[in-house]
């Protein structure tokens, strides 16, 4: 290895231990989720709480259940063929949307403090 990769590889840690610093530090606790059926809004979830709790929205192929607990959602059960919906998981970022495209439901996350896409100089 010559000094050019060990300045190489320098730079790439820089940028990971930075970007890993930047992410601990800025926390967006989600607030209200607003599920959608066919692009109609048809709840409105309050996420602030810390029990488990669990609504059951009618989605096209049948019943989509949500689950909620600590600013945090997820689809826990569905009617599709590959449950993708469900395999996602835990979501707690208004980057990140939950889309059960066989279900037509969308389920958006709205933060209590504004999140930043990009920032430009």
């Amino acid at each position: 290895m010559n000094k050019h990769d060990y300045l190489l590889i320098s730079i790439v840690m820089i940028i990971g231990v930075s970007f890993f610093i930047i992410n601990s530090l800025v926390s967006f606790k989600a607030s209200k989720a607003y599920v959608y059926y066919d692009n109609e809004l048809v709840q409105t979830i309050d996420l602030s709480h810390d029990n488990l709790k669990e609504y059951t929205i009618k989605g096209y192929n049948g019943d989509v259940v949500i689950e909620t607990m600590k600013n945090k959602i997820r689809v826990k059960e569905e009617t599709s063929p590959l449950h993708l919906c469900s395999k996602q998981g835990w979501v707690s970022s208004s980057l990140e949307p939950i889309v059960c495209l066989p279900n037509k439901v969308v389920i958006r996350i709205e933060s209590s403090k504004e999140e930043v896409d990009a920032v430009v100089r």
